[in-house]
């Protein structure tokens, strides 16, 4: 005799904030909709469904038919909707203050817009800290759908895994339901029989036992190879026909349903975590990869099924840590949330209510979790994703700088730990620019806002080794080279979205980010500097130490190094000056001395630009002339002469760096070889610009130039004046 079971089908829908409409588009046609219309035919199936903030916004504009079908399906009992934090950040990666913030602010939208209760969260990336539960609590969350290996981990056994737990703070208590890991590998690669025949066995050793399944929606329709499995070939309706066919054992319910219906199995608190491969990608890229090699050693002996669940890798916060350029987004995020919540004291009774609450909806959607981490598809690697969020913390800044009374031509400096790395940084700011200097790695300029376009011209990302990067040396030029299949195809299909990457896999010495200084060996070409080669000072990473200066229209830091090219010692100064009658532009003064004399020299400042397309034929750059010489991502070694710069039209923005000595231009693209759902791939991060010059040091060992960093919008503001009163009718912003 077959005993009941249940089985609650759980699918979590997410598109990050910034994603190309024609993405978001496209998995609508291929995911989405055909969801939805499977479950019309199927009325009898209930499933537990998560759309994002973020995504539901972007239906709510572009697919409203979508979201008066789902009312309509929740309006009926069949779809049980998920809340969780509105822009879908990783909580871990957020100050509590947010967290709480952004899962009641979602669950009132969605309990508003549906008029159906919302009692339970989808946790981002299924990464878990115990104090979560206090924060969840009091955002409104009863139950939450987490891994089973964060079960595991807390010492269960598997055949404990069927059914949901309890958990506290502080006496609060919060429902704790295991997500089956078993499950997401059957759906949707398994015959749908198969999957039957698990829940069958589950059901006989456990009576009455829950099974629950929370993946991805865009496995069903947008993975590489997905639509035809699942829709034409007709996976989801043999599975729906199947589970109609076992309705006498098993009932395909809700959480809700479960929840008022069985009683919890116990209670458990569970350790950080998140589903076993977010932990491996968070180890260092060595670590990693030692550790598949001891797992694959492990998994064959004949005490892993006992000895698996006590094994651990990494921890989701350590992705700040792997790569520096995210530990950059989230300390940002921090600075501009902390700065709001001040700005709410102060401001939170008055008129500039609207002006705050605009503030914290662009917070919000900078915290969307996609670009602060890697793994199998691209995230931190795709520069739309990394724009968008640094475009919404400047908006943010920006309306808190209005909200202080920033309404006319200012400058500033401060000096903080703006980064959290217990050293100081230099931040110079005006009503156009803001630009953040590191005076203890190189004293780099690591971020350059522009205010009018909402842009870092330094969200840059550098070339570092990845696991996956051996498997793209193994196979050369051998793989098969197309738009389809890719990295993550659970068959093991292997993708090159252009051919030659194991050619392209370079690995920098130093962060690509501005006001980078070299010594060079005297001759050296622009070919012998891509290749990491020609190098001979300590200036490019060494620290440097700061002072700050101001008066009542002009703001300055000078960053000062003793250091060493070759056997020589020199010392490099560095003035960067901003002024309120130029709030554009960036006055940079490098003096050398110490030189010794008659010796030949060869200095080099490195400067990149990012956020800007490589290949569009409205991004380009362009000579002293101010002739076009090619898109972002060609390379030139440009004779000597007073300036360059770079355009994006699209933008509206103009990018000049003239010199007060004549300098030879190299410029280069750095590109990353990365691997995304639908393959390996090559991404364009930035166009790295180096000014240098070839001289003999003179007889007082003294040399010194002076840079201009002109950043031009003027077209983006007349084309915004030009759009404002279409915008304002069109508006369809959400309230948070």
């Amino acid at each position: 005799m077959i005993s009941g079971a249940r089985l609650i089908l759980a699918i979590h829908n997410h598109q990050p904030v910034g994603n190309f409409d024609h993405v978001i588009e496209h998995a609508c046609q291929d995911a989405y909709f055909p969801l939805l219309d499977l479950l019309d035919e199927f009325p009898e199936i209930s499933v537990v469904l998560h759309n994002s903030g973020s995504l539901l916004e972007w239906l709510m504009k572009h697919q409203p038919r979508y979201v008066d079908r789902l009312a309509a399906f929740v309006e009926s009992g069949q779809i049980e909707l998920l809340g969780g934090p509105f822009y879908e950040p990783i909580l871990a990666s957020i100050p509590r203050r947010d967290r709480v913030g952004q899962v009641a602010s979602y669950k009132s939208f969605l309990e508003r817009r549906f008029e159906a209760p919302v009692r339970g969260a989808w946790v981002p990336e299924r990464v878990w800290e115990q104090s979560f539960a206090g924060d969840l609590i009091d955002a409104g969350v009863e139950y939450v759908l987490l891994d089973d290996a964060h079960f595991r981990a807390a010492g269960l056994r598997d055949d404990e895994l069927h059914g949901y737990y309890l958990t506290e703070d502080s006496g609060r208590k919060l429902c704790l339901f295991p997500g089956s890991e078993r499950l997401r590998y059957l759906i949707p690669y398994a015959d749908p029989q198969e999957v039957v025949e698990y829940c069958r066995q589950v059901a006989d050793h456990s009576p009455g036992a829950v099974l629950t399944f929370g993946d991805d929606g865009e496995k069903f329709g947008v993975w590489p190879g997905s639509k035809e499995h699942v829709y034409t070939n007709g996976w989801l309706r043999r599975f729906f026909v199947a589970l109609r066919e076992q309705s006498h054992w098993l009932k395909v319910t809700t959480m809700a349903e479960t929840i008022r219906n069985v009683a919890p199995r116990g209670r458990t608190y569970l350790p950080d975590g998140s589903y076993r491969e977010m932990t491996e990608w968070a180890l260092p890229a060595d670590r990693q990869l030692q550790y598949q090699d001891a797992m694959n050693g492990y998994r064959q002996h004949h005490d892993w099924p006992q000895l698996g669940s006590f094994i651990r890798a990494g921890f989701w916060r350590n992705f700040l840590v792997k790569y520096p350029e995210t530990n950059e987004m989230y300390t940002r995020m921090l600075g501009v949330s902390q700065r709001l919540a001040d700005s709410e004291e102060l401001y939170g009774e008055s008129e500039h209510v609207s002006l705050l609450r605009a503030a914290r909806t662009d917070l919000y959607r900078a915290q969307c979790n996609c670009s602060y981490w890697h793994g199998a598809f691209g995230g931190l690697y795709l520069p739309h994703l990394r724009n968008a969020v640094y475009s919404h913390l400047i908006a943010a800044d920006h309306k808190l700088d209005q909200l202080s009374g920033k309404s006319h031509p200012w400058v500033e400096v401060t000096i903080d730990d703006y980064n959290c790395d217990a050293k100081y940084e230099v931040r110079l700011a005006s009503d156009k620019l803001k630009a953040f200097f590191s005076p203890s790695q190189g004293g780099h300029m690591y971020e350059l806002d522009v205010t009018a376009v909402r842009h870092n011209l330094l969200s840059t990302l550098n070339r570092r080794f990845e696991p996956y990067h051996e498997k793209i040396r193994r196979l050369g030029g051998s793989a098969n080279v197309g738009s389809h299949g890719g990295g993550v195809d659970p068959n093991g299909g292997i993708n090159f979205k252009q051919a030659g990457l194991d050619q392209k896999l370079r690995y920098d010495q130093w962060a690509r980010k501005s006001l980078v200084d070299h010594f060079l060996q005297p001759g050296l070409s622009l070919e012998s500097f891509v290749n990491g080669e020609g190098s001979v000072g300590d200036f490019a990473t060494g620290p440097y130490k700061a002072v700050v200066r101001r008066s009542e229209t002009r703001v300055e830091t000078q960053m000062t190094r003793d250091g060493h090219f070759g056997p020589y010692a020199a010392t490099v100064r560095k003035t960067i000056s901003l002024d309120e009658q130029s709030p554009g532009e960036l006055v940079i003064k490098y003096e050398l001395s110490g030189l010794p004399q008659g010796l030949p020299l060869h200095f080099g400042v490195e400067f990149n630009f990012a956020g800007l397309a490589g290949s569009a034929p409205d991004r380009y750059l362009y000579d002293s002339r101010g002739r076009s010489i090619g898109t972002l991502d060609s390379s030139h070694s440009l004779p000597a002469g007073q300036s360059m710069g770079l355009v994006d039209e699209w933008l509206g923005i103009d990018v000049n760096l003239d010199a007060s000595h004549p300098a030879e231009f190299w410029i280069m693209p750095i590109q990353t070889v990365s691997q995304s759902e639908g393959g390996f791939e090559l991404v364009h991060q930035s166009t790295a610009v180096v000014s240098h010059w070839e001289f003999f040091a003179p007889e007082n060992g003294r040399w010194s130039v002076e840079l201009k960093l002109s950043v031009d919008t003027s077209v983006a503001q007349a084309r915004a004046l030009q759009e404002e009163p279409a915008r304002r009718s069109s508006s369809l912003a959400l309230t948070v």
